[in-house]
């Protein structure tokens, strides 16, 4: 994740000041190093004379009452004790954490709720290497031949635990099957909340800056130490100050809200599907619901977008800031080992950072914010986690934006929701429309629910194009005789696939267009390809586009999507293509919600190789496409006869 720019603003606490120092070595990684707070922007808070009593609401928010003096702030340090020791020094890791709160609500005897931020970043970064992508594709040997196929480290129960939890083999949520960092920094969580009575902490990853343990990229450890500041927050943990003494949260509620962005929003989705008892609300940006999902897809190694070749090793590597640089060095030996760049396959490896698997214990509110234009942390990690927890009715709310990377909601929307669910006051927000998305044209519309409830698939036929132009895209069934239509594809991993959707004609992609819409066509959810493929070699990338083409024929690729055909089956095993064999390969592609306009058309593009997200290997291979027997899934509001009343 890129690096976040920095607006001026009060002092960041003593141990998150060296982020500003670390924005250069930060530039390299894929993760966003974010700031002391993330959030939106504070507003002006008027300083009172006397201290308030309590918290005060108007149109259901608490209002900035106390005072915004920071010569007010109670600011400590401790070091929470978990029940883990990751680093293997005979010791319980510990997490340095700070608190912040006010003079003045203890002087009133006002016990405050938290708002919570746990950060692997706060420290820093260091230099980091990524993993080569230009090379060849994995092939598994040939039973016979001195070898077998490949299968995953996975427990033999991985798969139905799978199905249990959502998955349908191919890497898409079931639930979200039909639907569907640069984030946005300003001062910090202490102007936003402390006036409005909250109380905020800012805690370090484990293997960051002042905490023990080690840091492994979502595993259960992280997770555990991320929890331990809400168990002492809640008397169920022991806390430390430099002295060695024991520091007790007498003065807090024990009510906390975890909000962050990227890793750091990462970390209150984990923390809640933890289930722990006063974790009351939060709000993940550009978060990661599944780490599979955000190093591959379907089996395929896939990069964050704009960082090809990091992995878990090298996002460890790069927030081991800890003073001993040494005493995790197998434990991210290890990620490398596990984490099998080799074939893509899902395994207990990352079983373990699968969120989703226990997306059953989460009870706190949960307020999804995502930039539709994330391709760093991608839309399927939100769209999975919330269509789950919506499907389970805990309380949810959607924000989607325009933006990228990061990108919070409104300091209204935030304040509505940690006013009802950490104050407790019952200002209905769980009676609002449950999404709000922001436009092509920058506006807000609320909708009831998302992906919209009349998004249905529009199942739409491929019409082979000629001399490597465009095809059609078509709700008629071509007619073919019985006879398989077949397109090939040479795979150039060296072109982009912007190039190639724009390309007139190419024989290193295939296209299919709608016809001139005649009207607006607006898609909601996770559009799917079913490809009938063959294949002149026993590897190859496969990568699906949905494209906007407007009335100049000028390309714009909406989302898109990868899979290994090797996985076509399961993604955790790998299996053998045999060159020349058909096979049915499906490639779900990230969800969004978009308005394709009156005088465009839809498009979909079939290349190989994705030049900023896969493997790259030699350019030659070759795809053979059954046009007759592969279809496209549009999640369209209003469904087929949609598309087929704007479809010119």
């Amino acid at each position: 994740m890129s690096i976040p720019r920095r607006t001026t603003g009060p002092a960041a606490p003593t141990a998150l000041r060296s982020l500003r120092s670390a924005r250069g070595a930060a530039a390299a990684l894929g993760l966003a190093v974010t700031a002391t707070l993330t959030g939106v922007a504070a507003s002006p808070a008027p300083a009172t004379a006397n201290a308030a009593v309590g918290p005060v609401f108007e149109n259901g928010m608490a209002q900035p009452v106390f005072s915004t003096n920071r010569n007010d702030w109670i600011r400590q340090e401790v070091w929470v004790e978990t029940p883990i020791d990751s680093d293997g020094d005979g010791r319980n890791d510990r997490v340095h954490a700070e608190v912040t709160r006010l003079q003045e609500t203890e002087t009133a005897g006002l016990k405050s709720p938290v708002v919570y931020e746990a950060s692997p970043y706060y420290a820093g970064g260091n230099p980091i290497t990524n993993h080569d992508v230009d090379h060849e594709l994995y092939e598994p040997t040939r039973p016979g031949k001195g070898g077998h196929d490949h299968g995953s480290v996975l427990e033999p129960w991985a798969d139905e635990r799978l199905a249990a939890a959502g998955s349908d083999g191919t890497g898409a949520f079931a639930k979200a099957a039909d639907t569907g960092p640069q984030p946005a920094i300003s001062t910090s969580h202490e102007s936003n909340w402390l006036p409005r009575g909250f109380a905020v902490v800012h805690a370090e990853s484990l293997g960051s800056g002042k905490s023990d343990g080690c840091p492994t990229t979502g595993g259960r450890n992280e997770t555990i130490g991320a929890k331990s500041v809400v168990d002492w927050l809640n008397g169920r943990a022991k806390a430390y100050d430099a002295t060695g003494a024991q520091v007790k949260a007498t003065w807090t509620t024990g009510k906390v809200g975890m909000i962050g962005t990227s890793y750091n929003g990462t970390l209150p989705n984990a923390v809640a599907s933890t289930g722990v008892k006063g974790l009351e609300a939060i709000v993940p940006i550009s978060a990661i619901s599944s780490w599979y999902d955000y190093y591959r897809a379907n089996g395929a190694v896939v990069a964050p977008g704009g960082y090809q070749g990091e992995d878990t090793d090298v996002l460890a590597e790069y927030v081991y800031t800890r003073a001993d640089s040494q005493i995790c060095r197998s434990v991210i030996d290890d990620l490398a080992k596990a984490q099998d760049r080799t074939t893509g396959d899902y395994n207990a490896f990352w079983d373990e950072r699968n969120y989703m698997n226990d997306v059953r214990n989460v009870h706190a509110a949960v307020l999804v914010a995502h930039g539709l234009n994330d391709w760093n942390v991608k839309t399927k990690q939100a769209a999975q986690w919330y269509e789950a927890l919506a499907a389970r009715k805990v309380p949810h709310k959607i924000y989607l934006h325009q933006g990228g990377h990061g990108g919070s909601p409104s300091l209204d929307v935030l304040n509505r929701w940690f006013s009802r669910y950490l104050w407790g006051y019952k200002n209905g927000v769980e009676n609002d429309p449950r999404a709000l998305i922001q436009r092509e044209d920058r506006t807000l519309v609320e909708y009831p629910e998302w992906p919209d409830p009349a998004a249905h698939n529009a199942t739409l036929n491929l019409a082979p194009g000629a001399d490597g132009a465009a095809g059609v895209l078509t709700r008629d069934k071509p007619r073919h005789h019985g006879k398989p239509v077949t397109e090939t594809i040479v795979d150039d991993a060296t072109q982009t696939a912007e190039t190639l959707a724009a390309a007139a004609t190419s024989d290193n992609r295939l296209a299919y267009q709608s016809g001139t819409l005649t009207g607006a066509v607006r898609l909601s959810g996770t559009p799917l390809v079913s490809l009938k493929m063959s294949f002149g070699q026993p590897s190859a990338n496969v990568t699906a586009l949905l494209v906007d083409y407007d009335q100049t024929g000028k390309a714009k690729v909406i989302t898109r999507g990868w899979t290994d055909p090797q996985n076509r089956k399961s993604i955790s095993r790998t299996e053998r293509i045999k060159p020349g064999s058909p096979y049915r390969i499906d490639v779900d592609m990230q969800p969004h919600d978009y308005v394709f306009a009156a005088g465009h058309r839809i498009g979909v593009v079939v290349l190989s190789s994705d030049h900023d997200y896969t493997i790259r290997p030699t350019p030659g291979a070759t795809l053979n496409l059954d046009t007759a027997h592969s279809t496209v899934k549009l999640p369209i509001v209003g469904g087929a006869d949609a598309f087929t009343s704007a479809n010119g």
